[in-house]
């Protein structure tokens, strides 16, 4: 036993003793792995992260929502069995894939933060990109590369001038979709569907503008997703009550002019089709009455249907950049070079004990 610690001391000593005496060669590698790390992280483009919160509206309340929150406490979440909504907060983070979802957001309009830039996204993203000018040729290299196995079709390709659609999209304009999904997350809290909605870009105002204008474009999203079949109902009930005003007029004008044509006559023929025409017009009044009725509970059903969103956190420019950690990237760099460097000079020690 005591040969065996006395085995593992000496081979301490030995390793201890060879990286001793390696201690110039260390100062070089990471004196060499600092410069090389700096090169490479310190043109890296800055970004900024803005981050906005919101707690959607459930519906109106029920005996169940007490059993819902309690679950919730425990960390279930049943808030989703009382709904029959096909999406519920829990799948936010699944719209935020879609194209029909994120193709809109190319329209909008942005600033940045010195003036010097205003464009829409689409155009941002497309053309006002900074990149590592150290990276970039390699980026560009991979490119063409990546070019050469690749079709020279463009079934989505659009005329230009005209508008992106979603479902025929060009390959340059999926690229920058997929882009804007590396940019836009979406998070929800599972206890209390809290959604967290987190913008990085590289300008600061122009982070904040998209933060903000994403909460909008989903609260609108959602809002027509949850009101679609009461406003089919308003327009519904809206022909209904312009026909129907239409023959109440029209059931007027034939019982005006047909007591203006047959006064001071005591015909029953002309009494009975005037009573007729009277009750036709009774009839009708009754008629667009009822509809106008029926709109006006199908327009108050719109406001029902229609859900609340309370900001918990809103948008605010960012002063401080997000990242990248350039002093993490070095020292992560640095303990990496340490690491693999003393791995080299005691490979052979660790082979042969080992074996």
């Amino acid at each position: 036993m005591s040969n065996n610690k006395n085995a593992d001391v000496d081979v301490l000593n030995q390793a201890a003793q060879m990286l001793k005496s390696k201690k110039k060669s260390y100062i070089k590698i990471l004196a060499v792995t600092f410069v090389l790390s700096c090169l490479i992280i310190l043109p890296q483009p800055r970004y900024y992260a803005c981050e906005v919160k919101l707690a959607p509206e459930y519906g109106s309340s029920s005996p169940a929502e007490g059993i819902g929150s309690l679950a919730a406490s425990f960390g279930f979440d049943l808030s989703n069995m009382q709904s029959s909504d096909a999406i519920y907060p829990l799948l936010y983070p699944e719209l935020f894939e879609s194209p029909e979802f994120l193709v809109p957001l190319f329209d909008v309009r942005v600033n940045s933060v010195d003036g010097e830039l205003c464009t829409n996204y689409h155009d941002y993203l497309k053309n006002h990109q900074k990149k590592n000018p150290l990276v970039a040729p390699f980026v560009k290299g991979f490119g063409k590369i990546k070019k050469l196995f690749e079709s020279d079709k463009d079934y989505g390709a659009v005329k230009a001038g005209s508008s992106i659609d979603p479902f025929r999209m060009s390959r340059k304009d999926y690229n920058l979709m997929k882009k804007i999904t590396n940019k836009v997350k979406c998070a929800v809290n599972k206890k209390n569907n809290v959604v967290s909605i987190v913008v990085e870009d590289q300008d600061p105002l122009i982070c904040a503008t998209m933060a903000d204008s994403v909460r909008a474009h989903l609260q609108s999203f959602i809002i027509n997703y949850r009101t679609s079949k009461a406003r089919q109902d308003v327009a519904y009930y809206q022909g209904l009550r312009d026909s129907a005003l239409i023959e109440y007029d029209y059931a007027i004008a034939r019982y005006s002019s047909y007591c203006d044509k047959h006064q001071n006559v005591i015909l029953q023929a002309v009494i009975s089709e005037r009573d007729q025409l009277e009750s036709d017009m009774a009839l009708k009044l009754t008629k667009y009455q009822t509809v106008s009725s029926q709109l006006e509970n199908a327009k108050a059903k719109v406001q029902e249907q229609t859900p609340a969103f309370t900001v918990i956190k809103s948008p605010t420019v960012p002063v401080k950049p997000a990242g990248p950690k350039r002093m993490i990237f070095v020292a992560f760099m640095l303990i990496l070079a340490t690491f693999c460097t003393t791995m080299w000079y005691l490979r052979r020690l660790i082979l042969s004990e080992l074996i």
